[in-house]
């Protein structure tokens, strides 16, 4: 499915935290990630599933973080998502202004900040990765995260290549590993379709100018029921304007 619309409301995301230190380390997150991979979907599209499927695939590759960022505008079609968030839709949204076109729709895979594809193109997707980590600074800032008692730390380090300009910023991510619906009406109708690592919230926590920062997030910040994971990754660029991923990190949250 596709759509041309313009956005006319971004919702306000949570504004940054402050820099604190943490000495407890446990739990630490997987390391070294090659590609964060975004799968825009609708629980509306009868074009999604096969993308679905194909995101929880990737999510099992511990180098790969998946993300499914469900989108609200088909919900005018008979069904409304129960995942849909409208700040996903902004944010594709704002990919499609950074590309300087109106190239957005269901399924829809933002590989590494960069290429767009159709979520339903595997080969395509892990063609990208490819492609994408040969391109200076991206995925190539690491990013730790560790969960200590009621709060995780985020570690992202120092950029041997950035350059004095480098600006980006540091989310956090809340996530649902699995997720069935069932989908009474609309394309999908009298279907179950299983979500996989579903963003159910982010949170901005910092700036990154090419040096290394540290943060702590209260845990109570990004977890709520369903949620059983977190992602934090740093982006060139802001919200309004996205760029190349430069750096991520995934945890357990049980």
């Amino acid at each position: 499915m596709t759509v041309m619309m313009a956005y006319s409301c971004i919702s306000r995301w949570s504004g940054a935290l402050g820099v604190c230190a943490i000495v407890a380390i446990v739990r630490p997150a997987h390391a070294d990630p090659r590609a964060v991979v975004e799968l825009f979907t609708s629980q509306g599209c009868s074009s999604c599933p096969p993308a679905d499927k194909i995101l929880g695939e990737l999510a099992k590759d511990p180098s790969v973080i998946a993300l499914s960022m469900p989108i609200d505008y088909w919900d005018y079609l008979g069904w409304k998502d129960t995942l849909a968030d409208a700040r996903f839709s902004a944010r594709q949204k704002a990919y499609s202004h950074m590309r300087g076109d109106r190239d957005v729709y269901t399924p829809q895979v933002i590989v590494n900040g960069s290429v767009r594809l159709i979520g339903s193109d595997r080969a395509g997707i892990e063609g990208a990765i490819g492609d994408t980590k040969k391109t200076d600074g991206v995925m190539s800032v690491p990013v730790s995260m560790t969960l200590a008692g009621k709060q995780i730390s985020v570690s992202v380090a120092a950029s041997s290549t950035a350059s004095a300009e480098a600006h980006g910023e540091v989310w956090i991510c809340s996530i649902s590993s699995v997720v069935p619906i069932s989908i009474g009406r609309g394309e999908n109708s009298g279907r179950q379709i299983t979500y996989y690592n579903v963003v159910r919230n982010l949170l901005k926590i910092g700036d990154w100018n090419g040096s290394s920062g540290n943060w702590t997030v209260p845990l109570e910040s990004i977890s709520h029921e369903g949620v059983d994971a977190a992602v934090v990754y740093v982006q060139d660029g802001n919200r309004d304007k996205p760029g190349a991923m430069l750096g991520a990190a995934y945890t357990s949250l049980h």
